[in-house]
């Protein structure tokens, strides 16, 4: 991931790492109690949710929670990486006060499109887009997200990726920024966005 502002990680966020670690190993027999068959995946949601409290799963599509919550998994266990969701789905009346906020910032509707999108074009709203973080995490799933049809979307927003399932394992070409519209590869116009 070549990023212009590649954000460093911290100390903190190294004993954070470890600390809730951790806190999974120890809630690993509570979990093996209740779903042995799910006992990573529920250690895992769980510490994740003591680390990043705000955190908001809700609204999401039952695949693209099922993605979010399998890739973070494998994140978590296998590979040591935390990957914690900073903004899922959103309502139709926030997205656009996002959107009208941005225009009133940037002073156009065009400039605005380059970080947020109207909700009628946006995937936030649809309840397949999710904002990830750390950039550890977002690293991460831009590496392997494919295998979940979690795909990073825009050259602009490291933290973004949406779940498309009909790519079945094959990345889109990444746009530069959300108001870019794509062509699909059966010449269709494809809209997707923050």
């Amino acid at each position: 991931m070549n990023e212009p502002r590649t954000i460093p990680s911290r100390p903190r966020d190294r004993l954070f790492a470890v600390v809730t670690h951790v806190l999974a190993v120890l809630l690993l027999p509570v979990a093996l109690a209740r779903d042995p068959g799910r006992a990573r995946e529920l250690a895992c949601g769980w510490a994740l949710r003591m680390r990043f409290p705000a955190e908001d799963l809700a609204g999401l599509t039952e695949g693209a929670l099922a993605a979010f919550t399998a890739a973070r998994t494998e994140a978590f266990w296998r590979h040591g990486q935390l990957i914690g969701l900073t903004s899922g789905h959103r309502d139709p009346v926030v997205q656009q006060r996002m959107f009208d906020d941005e225009v009133r910032r940037t002073g156009s509707p065009a400039l605005a499109r380059m970080l947020v999108l109207p909700p009628a074009e946006s995937c936030h709203v649809k309840g397949i887009a999710l904002d990830v973080r750390p950039h550890e995490g977002a690293h991460w799933l831009e590496e392997h997200g494919a295998r979940y049809d979690l795909y990073r979307m825009y050259d602009n927003e490291w933290w973004h990726f949406e779940h498309h399932p009909e790519r079945r394992g094959i990345p889109p070409r990444r746009r530069p920024h959300p108001g870019v519209a794509h062509m699909s590869g059966n010449g269709n116009r494809y809209v997707s966005g923050e």
